[in-house]
């Protein structure tokens, strides 16, 4: 069985790499070779335990991604087990895993949601998070020019400033709206990462309102945590699901005009997706 640091997720997992095991893991899902049920939370003193389940049968491995939420810190692992070989495979540390499947998704629908020659970032938050998806969409969106970032201190001229972009992404812990849809330029892509809790929102009513396009992780996890979407006057009819952008079966952006949000919830078939690669890589070295 093998052990992967978060030391040695740090020297093998390039975004890159997270990239382009995250792309896969949506083509899998879309071919229906992945049971990803939604994620399980627990109270704990002061915080919440979390169990993310999934089985990739294309990837081999059956596993699970877990952490405890607490005041002193959030530990999280990711768990494989070999379908074919019946036996515990990895254990690997995952709090930058996370961080990067997290901004290789929101990534991969970059690519397939914002703007053709999008030149400007707007960033809503100043964490790890959101210094991933930073990198992950500059890679992603070459022709991006131009980052502007709003914090939780950041004022009003500020905060339009990063509304005001070809794509906007929502990295907070934020439990009122901080991005308002009549802020947003036409054709903007929005990408809201936080909010994975029923009585949070990053994003206000107006920006579904303006979206002609909305689509998410996972549905029936966006039915259980997605305070933004449970929120917001949408037709979940109308909510699509980003791997079917991604396998080529729906089309996502068909106008330069448009508004398209991604609400990302967070797949244990992403962390698993990653861990694999990782223990691959760690197998070569």
């Amino acid at each position: 069985m093998l052990y992967v640091t978060e030391a040695q997720v740090g020297e093998l997992l390039t975004p890159a790499e997270a990239f382009a095991a995250v792309e896969d893991s949506f083509r899998r899902l879309a071919r229906g070779a992945v049971d990803n049920p939604a994620r399980v939370r627990t109270e704990l003193p002061d915080g919440v335990f979390a169990v993310m389940p999934c089985v990739d049968r294309e990837l081999g491995f059956a596993g699970l991604k877990t952490y405890a939420w607490l005041p002193g810190g959030t530990p999280f692992l990711v768990v494989l087990f070999s379908i074919a070989e019946a036996r515990l495979a990895a254990v690997v540390e995952a709090e930058l895993l996370g961080r990067l499947r997290t901004a290789a998704a929101s990534a991969v629908a970059a690519t397939r949601l914002a703007r053709p020659g999008a030149r400007t970032l707007g960033v809503f938050g100043t964490g790890r998070q959101a210094t991933a998806h930073v990198d992950a969409l500059r890679a992603a969106l070459p022709s991006l020019a131009e980052v502007r970032v709003a914090g939780r201190d950041a004022g009003l001229a500020e905060r339009r400033a990063a509304a005001a972009c070809d794509a906007v992404v929502t990295a907070t812990t934020a439990r009122e709206p901080v991005l308002h849809g009549e802020w947003l330029s036409e054709g903007a892509f929005v990408c809201a990462v936080g909010a994975n809790d029923p009585a949070r929102r990053e994003l206000d009513d107006a920006v579904f309102e303006r979206a002609s396009f909305v689509c998410c992780d996972s549905r029936e996890q966006s039915r259980l945590e997605s305070g933004d979407l449970i929120a917001a006057p949408v037709d979940w009819a109308a909510v699509h699901e980003l791997q079917d952008v991604v396998a080529g079966t729906l089309p996502g952006r068909t106008d330069d005009a448009a508004i398209a949000v991604f609400k990302s919830n967070g797949l244990a078939a992403w962390d698993l997706a990653a861990a694999a690669r990782v223990v691959e890589l760690a197998g070569a070295r």
